[in-house]
């Protein structure tokens, strides 16, 4: 399971930056969810780079569905997704092969592989795969959305730039953000980040940010206690995203600065509904969903491949060394990332939602609409 993730519905990644091809299959996925293919698409494209603040390898992503996939609904085996490279440089790496660049995960590659590691852009721990994992995340995406359960992240800060907060209009915030490239609720917040990272890029160098993700619709109870909570699972597979390297639920660090009469979320009805007038929790009490927004946060270092000079080491001769990068690298990626964690938010809640109420309840209104 070193590649995989998930209990219920289950994914596994695989394929390199270079190689021929990048795959995902998903695994325990409800028969009778109908997919629509150019969703598919339309999330591959918020990933893909544009412009001057994302780097010039430019790839189509034409994906292929080669099982798991029958008359536009998916039949209940495994659904396997190939994405073809075509647009890798190969020799731009050759030169630094023993120069692992700071930041990356070249040296720590090397010792577990034993030298043995595609090498070429990053290879298996390129954030190439993520491509990969966009497609499978489109088809939970499109899971969650036919129970009413809706996810949108937007760039909450990048580069010291602040976005504006989710506003009491979820809905219309969501919809702002949908077919965004730059996921800001501000625009002329989006506008300073933009020259932000286009300045970074002027000098070589790279900057990184903050999402911030909620998800609606989300029913009170899914999630387990202990080592299962709906926090824990949600962490575990944001994580697995390249760059991230902090994630919070609610009000996170900040509630150790309050008193618990200000953290403590108070209950209320709404109509027949259990409600919490605050939600500095983030929608999880015990590791459980209690039927709020879920909203969490994912803190997204700098690019590490940099333009600038860098000390590293020559892993052969053993000696210290100077590292110039070549190449076509990202100044910032936060934005890009955004609809990777979307992606992987939507995996871990079709897994737990999968737990919870049994791999079929996703797609139950279809198949039943199909007897």
């Amino acid at each position: 399971m070193k590649n995989s993730f998930g209990t219920s519905v289950t994914l596994t990644l695989f394929g390199e930056s270079h190689g021929p091809m990048l795959g995902a299959v998903l695994d325990g996925l409800a028969p009778g969810l109908e997919l629509d293919e150019g969703f598919i698409a339309r999330q591959l494209g918020l990933r893909r780079p544009a412009g001057r603040i994302s780097t010039a390898r430019r790839e189509a992503d034409e994906f292929q569905i080669v099982s798991g996939l029958f008359e536009g609904h998916t039949t209940g085996t495994p659904l396997t997704i190939l994405i073809p490279n075509a647009d890798a440089r190969s020799r731009d790496y050759a030169a630094t092969r023993a120069l692992p660049r700071p930041g990356h995960a070249d040296y720590t590659a090397y010792m577990k592989y034993h030298g043995f590691e595609d090498y070429r852009g990053g290879g298996h721990f390129s954030g190439r795969v993520t491509a990969a994992l966009v497609a499978a995340g489109a088809v939970c995406i499109q899971a969650l959305r036919t129970r009413g359960i809706w996810i949108g992240t937007h760039v909450a800060r990048c580069a010291g730039i602040a976005d504006r907060d989710f506003g009491a209009d979820w809905k219309a915030d969501f919809a702002l953000l949908e077919n965004e490239a730059f996921a800001v609720l501000d625009p002329a917040a989006g506008e300073a980040m933009r020259t932000a990272i286009e300045a970074a890029a002027r000098d070589g160098d790279s900057v990184g940010g903050v999402l911030e993700t909620a998800v609606l619709g989300l029913p009170a109870g899914v999630g387990e206690p202990w080592f299962d909570t709906l926090e824990g699972l949600l962490a575990h597979g944001l994580f697995s995203i390249p760059a991230v390297k902090g994630v919070e639920f609610g009000a996170g660090f900040g509630l150790s600065e309050l008193r618990g009469s200000a953290a403590n979320d108070a209950f209320f009805m709404d109509g027949d509904t259990v409600r919490t007038r605050t939600n500095h929790n983030g929608g999880i009490n015990g590791g459980i969903s209690n039927g709020m927004p879920l909203l969490y946060r994912c803190a997204v270092k700098p690019t590490p491949s940099i333009y600038k000079t860098q000390q590293t080491v020559d892993m052969l001769r053993g000696t210290d060394a100077e590292l110039s990068l070549r190449g076509r690298h990202d100044p910032a990626i936060v934005h890009r990332a955004r609809v990777v964690v979307d992606s992987v938010s939507a995996l871990v809640l079709c897994d737990a939602l999968a737990l919870r109420y049994g791999t079929d309840w996703l797609a139950r209104q279809e198949a039943e609409g199909r007897r």
